[in-house]
């Protein structure tokens, strides 16, 4: 559905500038030819009450003008009809004043430029338009749907559903978002994640429509299809955002009613005073606020365009407009500071106990576990080589560990109050050398009652963290507060590393709340960044709620105002300065539009600018607003200059260290 209506807008917009084009063409000819005419006959030209005229001439100035003044006229006089004051009156109104005065060049001539400016107003919102409508296209016409025999179906995407397999090959585009059932390949999920450089997948890995499939032929299980995919739901929220409005355009707004009449007086007054026709058709032509109708809009759809090629989803331009005062920030540690995927960095084996032997049992007690502690141990021996044998019996404590027998023995793997509490002895490992770092989660194992050592466990940080932490310090983010329900000693460690002002640890959801209450209170301007998914309270209590890695996650897309499809913390402080930049764009459109009427309403009145360069200089007014907008575009491109070490692979084990 919205799709067509997109399809739909989009060519009625082109509807409208194709016939805007058709009239500057035909009627910019007649205008020229009118000219020549009055070279060619002008030995017919007649001079009197202060004007020349010529038959020839006038007839096709005047069929010029009215071809390319009747679209600005009927605008207008719709608007009129329909109780609906807008700025095109002034222009119909100059126009028509001319054509009265019987000047037919002259209104030609303006109604000409005007025209064009039109046009490029129009082309602006097709283009905005045009560019979310390649959204639309990055989804495949086809998709290879693999039936119940093996056999391939050519079918509409639209078609898909939950549950089917599609067969994707190189160079396709993926038709839906799913999970990869069989095979080895690259994606670049530049147009929806805004990750410059392609993902490595495999069995097991997500993957998103729109996206382009670069190496190997995959088979994918669907999980989502049409409306309701990641590129969906990014595309209708681009199309909401596009409607929505910040303070300084509802202000404009408020005060467009009074615009109008104020320019007729000064206009009329002029007349009354001067009785020069000519420069009250060059007020109402300069009056018209081409500039300023353009400044706010196109800075903006620039704006939704740029975060939108970087991953940055803005469900509301005032959201964006706010990030620019923001002066506390709130992080969750787990997921957004650290990468939320534990890994094996330590090992202490006891004394006479080999690191390989620790490792072997405490893999082999957990390898059935799912928990993400005991898939971090499991992999790590998988990548030392270590052989793992079949526990023959194996329970899963909650909050404590694992209990399996291995070789006729009972093995306990998990805290260790849990396995004091089992009656293990810790005498031999009570020396100082085997205490635990501060900062690594540990994971003791026993056989049969006799402690074998630990296993030393980190969330890791990722990369990219802490130089965004220093850029939203320089920002001016004053306050810089991590929250976790980690133990203070893991969380004391990653914020040392992130810069954070501020350590919240071992906190409960309302405890979140709490805190962002309290920063609110002392005037900070507070935006609050999780993953959207058990953060959704403490996101609902901020100013400004930004997801991290919302792709693929319907709750983190609703839950926040912000979305950020990958995990690239330098987004953040890229939306702040990207908020600024627009809002100065905007103030130098504004003021530039403004000193642009007055200036040249002044030299109107006082009869020091002719109609047609009135008209000229309105249009170029209008395309130096768009040029200075359009600069908004290009803004970041250096966060697609990633070097090659950032590239994102499958999550690897790294090197055991035992001492």
């Amino acid at each position: 559905m919205a799709h067509d209506i997109l399809k739909d807008s989009v060519a009625k917009q082109t509807g409208r500038a194709s016939v805007l084009i058709v009239g500057i063409l035909f009627g910019g000819v007649l205008v020229v030819a009118s000219y020549v005419a009055r070279l060619v006959f002008a030995d017919q030209t007649v001079t009197g009450d202060g004007r020349s005229f010529n038959f020839y001439s006038d007839v096709l100035a005047l069929a010029g003008a009215v071809l390319l003044a009747a679209p600005i006229v009927i605008h207008a006089a719709k608007g009129l009809f329909h109780g609906h004051m807008h700025m095109d009156e002034l222009v119909a109104l100059a126009i028509v004043a001319a054509i009265a005065a019987m000047d037919y060049q002259t209104a030609g001539v303006v109604a000409f430029f005007l025209l064009l400016a039109n046009l490029i107003e129009q082309r602006t919102a097709l283009g905005a338009r045009a560019s979310i409508e390649s959204l639309v296209r990055l989804a495949p016409k086809k998709a290879h749907r693999v039936e119940s025999d093996g056999r391939e179906a050519l079918v509409d995407p639209r078609e898909l559903r939950p549950g089917e397999t599609v067969r994707v090959r190189p160079g396709d585009n993926i038709p839906a978002d799913g999970e990869i059932l069989s095979g080895q390949t690259t994606v670049n999920q530049a147009n929806v994640t805004g990750e410059s450089i392609p993902v490595d997948k495999t069995a097991g890995d997500e993957v998103f429509a729109g996206t382009s499939n670069v190496s190997g032929a995959v088979d994918v299980r669907v999980t989502r299809a049409g409306e309701d995919t990641t590129l969906g739901k990014v595309r209708k929220l681009i199309l909401r955002a596009e409607q929505t409005r910040i303070p300084i355009m509802r202000l404009i707004d408020r005060y467009a009613g009074f615009y109008t009449p104020t320019i007729l007086i000064l206009a009329g007054a002029v007349l009354f005073f001067t009785r020069d026709m000519e420069r009250t058709v060059t007020m109402l032509v300069v009056a018209c606020p081409c500039a300023l109708i353009l400044a706010v809009p196109t800075a903006m759809v620039a704006a939704l365009s740029c975060a939108a090629r970087l991953g940055i989803l803005v469900k509301d331009v005032s959201n964006l407009e706010q990030a620019r005062n923001l002066t506390a920030i709130v992080l969750d540690k787990t997921g957004t500071l650290t990468t939320g995927e534990l890994s094996v960095t330590r090992m202490m084996p006891a004394e006479g106990i080999d690191g390989a032997e620790l490792l072997r049992v405490g893999a082999s007690a957990e390898h059935r576990s799912r928990h993400p502690v005991a898939t971090a141990v499991v992999a790590v021996a998988e990548r030392a080589k270590v052989m793992l044998d079949d526990p023959e019996q194996f329970e899963e404590i909650s909050g404590r560990g694992v209990r399996a027998r291995l070789d006729g023995q009972e093995v306990l793997v998990g805290r260790r109050s849990w396995l004091e509490a089992e009656g293990v002895d810790f005498a031999t490992m009570a020396d100082e050398k085997y205490a635990e770092p501060e900062g690594i989660s540990t994971l003791y194992v026993a056989q049969g009652r006799r402690l074998l050592g630990w296993i030393g466990l980190e969330d890791r940080t990722r990369d990219e963290a802490r130089q965004a932490m220093g850029e939203l310090e320089q920002l001016g983010l004053r306050e810089r507060v991590m929250v976790t329900g980690d133990r203070w000693s893991v969380a004391r460690r990653v914020a040392r590393e992130m810069g954070c002002t501020e350590v919240q640890a071992e906190v409960l959801p309302a405890d979140k709340l709490e805190l962002v209450g309290a920063l609110r209170e002392q005037g900070h301007r507070v935006a609050v960044v999780g993953d959207g998914v058990n953060d959704a309270p403490a996101l609902a209590a901020g100013d400004l709620s930004i997801a991290m890695g919302a792709a693929g996650s319907d709750v983190a897309i609703n839950s926040a105002t912000i979305a950020l499809l990958n995990n690239d913390l330098r987004r953040l402080p890229f939306l702040l300065r990207l908020s600024r930049r627009t809002v100065q764009v905007i103030h130098q459109n504004l003021l530039f539009g403004v000193v642009f009427i007055v200036a040249f309403e002044i030299l109107a009145a006082l009869g020091l600018l002719p109609p047609v360069v009135g008209a000229v200089l309105h249009t170029l007014a209008a395309t130096f607003v768009i040029f200075n907008s359009a600069r908004i575009v290009r803004f970041g491109e250096e966060l697609h200059e990633e070097p090659e070490q950032r590239r994102r692979f499958n999550p690897r084990v790294e090197p055991v260290a035992a001492a």
